[in-house]
């Protein structure tokens, strides 16, 4: 008698979103299963990833990646051009990180210039993320939507002090939105409900429910993760069927583990290799919670969890 293995079947799916336009663009989402089980279902879109490119040099980020910029990390429009001409990015992730009032407060003209720099400068899907202070981005988001008109991006991140400027600017001409919450998926449920109920379209949100390296609550950020998607597919809930963001460059390479030198910590290993390592290590795990977009800084990670993602497709 022939083995049948058994099946898990679900009554909900992931929304497919697409990012960007034209023969650039990048869709993700439409999934009926968990992350990869296209033994299960349907699993019609790679998960993607994203570059991550500053609008001012990162001078705080390690030199085991930030030599890797050298020469373009000084204007936005050369990296973000690098990334896609030379490393084959998919997608760009412009940071207006000199937005923050703590560092630079650039204004929401300035920044706006930028976006229409780097979208004059690239055809790839571009996702456009404020200073992460709410109320200087509810200035400057609303301005750069309106520069960054019918190209599709990604505009973010609304969170439950700005989401209604935010949300109100990014329908107003026509982007996706990334909402925003820490750590609790009732809190992110609850932000999808109040953003749809402004009459954003819930197919056009991409949940980021905040995230965190290798052994800093990666198992906290992995069980909110796995339980929106479980939300979503068991249990059909219409307020958690969006895919999720995992923006992990971030949040890996501000640790003491990639930055520490071998001199320091000479058990630790090579600093370069332990750095690409732990960012692609937190992106795989990431991707096996759920996430169906991530934002990643390290080319060399970025090929590792490429390769990780179609050997599982």
């Amino acid at each position: 008698m022939a083995f049948t293995p058994p099946k898990e079947t679900n009554t909900g799916k992931v929304y497919s979103v697409t990012i960007g336009s034209g023969d650039a663009a990048v869709t993700i989402g439409g999934e009926n299963v968990l992350p990869f089980h296209g033994f299960e279902g349907v699993v019609p879109n790679k998960p993607a990833i994203a570059f991550d490119v500053l609008d001012t040099a990162p001078v705080d980020w390690p030199d085991t990646v930030r030599e890797v910029y050298a020469g373009v990390s000084d204007d936005p429009v050369k990296w973000a051009k690098h990334c896609v001409e030379n490393l084959n990015a998919k997608a760009v992730a412009l940071r207006l990180s000199s937005t923050h009032p703590d560092n630079g407060n650039r204004s929401a003209a300035e920044a706006a210039e930028t976006v229409k720099r780097v979208l004059d400068a690239v055809s790839v899907p571009l996702i456009i993320l404020g200073s992460n202070h709410a109320e200087k981005d509810a200035d400057v988001l609303v301005k750069v939507a309106e520069v960054a008109k019918g190209r599709n991006c990604l505009i973010g991140k609304a969170q439950e002090a700005n989401y209604k400027t935010v949300a109100a600017a990014a329908m107003a001409h026509g982007h996706m939105l990334v909402a925003m919450s820490e750590l609790d998926i009732n809190l992110s449920k609850q932000l999808n409900i109040m953003i749809t109920q402004l009459g954003f379209n819930k197919e056009k949100v991409i949940i980021d429910p905040m995230c965190s390296a290798l052994g800093y609550g990666l198992e906290y950020t992995y069980t909110v993760m796995e339980r929106i998607r479980l939300a979503a597919l068991t249990q059909n809930d219409a307020t958690m069927q969006q895919p999720i963001l995992g923006d992990v460059g971030m949040y890996v390479w501000k640790i003491k583990e990639v930055s520490a030198s071998e001199e320091i910590l000479p058990a630790w290993g090579a600093m370069k290799e332990r750095g690409i390592g732990w960012e692609a290590q937190t992106a795989a795990a990431l991707l096996m919670a759920g996430a169906e977009l991530l934002i990643m800084r390290h080319p060399e990670a970025v090929a590792a969890v490429d390769a990780f993602i179609n050997e599982l497709m």
